[in-house]
């Protein structure tokens, strides 16, 4: 497959002109941190004015990968249950990104009973493309993977976890990115408490803690498949640590707080 996927969400979760996107990015960069290579991270995926300070924290940590998995739940129901793109390019306000097809044939092949190339899947789908502009603000050549996900059970995220641990060579620089906002509409001591049962369970590497934590305390996590695909390929990795980077919410931006999502930034290495 080989397409040229448009920008669906520019001027909407971001600016749509270059300079006024790379100005709104660069607002949310924190230029003294000390930047670790990491095998992935969790990232958010809202309207940059809400999530751009959790995307800018986390991304300003990591040492820059010549490609990125990126891993995101799909929002518009479209397409297929776990659907990957293997040729092409994602054109953005700052350039086109290509993807790193003999990587995603990788995964694909190794995954192929639960996974299927679907572009329409992918289409309109926000928690993918707002990784990028922070992706491009720090380095201009990457390649990416896009993967998007409505089958979030454990058979699921076990299987592409391993899939794309396998798919990855020793030699690779890759990073994992999974894409997750945290609790949706809660008054904001609920979603921190709800979001830290979650938090906890990532930060102990344990998809299956994270994927039982979100079931049982109704946490409405909407990345959490993506988050336990992350943890699932980067222990295979070997993972020893993960690090809350960054947690705050909506609240933080709007003031209101009788209603926010909550946002994390977290690495893995």
């Amino acid at each position: 497959m080989s397409i040229v996927r448009n920008p669906a969400q520019a001027g909407s979760f971001y600016p749509a002109g270059p300079e006024a996107l790379k100005k709104d990015v660069e607002s949310y960069i924190i230029k003294e941190s000390t930047k670790e290579k990491a095998i992935g991270i969790v990232a958010p995926h809202a309207g940059f004015m809400y999530s751009g300070k959790a995307a800018g924290a986390v991304y300003s940590r990591i040492k820059m990968p010549d490609t990125f998995i990126i891993i995101g739940p799909n929002h518009t129901g479209m397409g297929a249950e776990t659907s990957i793109i293997t040729g092409g390019e994602w054109a953005m306000p700052n350039g086109n990104i290509k993807i790193n097809g003999k990587l995603a044939g990788l995964i694909l092949a190794g995954a192929k009973n639960i996974m299927e190339e679907d572009e329409e899947a992918q289409a309109y789908e926000h928690s993918l493309e707002v990784q990028l502009p922070f992706m491009q603000y720090f380095k201009k050549k990457f390649t990416i993977v896009p993967i998007c996900m409505k089958d979030s059970s454990i058979k699921t995220c076990r299987a592409l976890g391993k899939a794309i641990a396998g798919s990855i060579e020793s030699n690779d620089n890759v990073l994992i990115v999974a894409s997750s906002d945290m609790s949706h509409y809660e008054p904001q001591e609920t979603a921190k408490k709800k979001d830290r049962l979650a938090i906890d369970e990532i930060v102990k590497l344990s998809p299956e803690g994270l994927l039982n934590a979100v079931s049982v305390n109704n946490i409405s996590m909407c990345g959490s498949g993506p988050v336990a695909v992350m943890l699932f390929a980067a222990k295979t990795l070997g993972a020893k640590k993960a690090e809350l980077v960054i947690y705050n919410t909506s609240g933080d931006a709007s003031g209101d707080y009788s209603s926010v999502v909550g946002y994390a930034g977290i690495v893995v290495n």
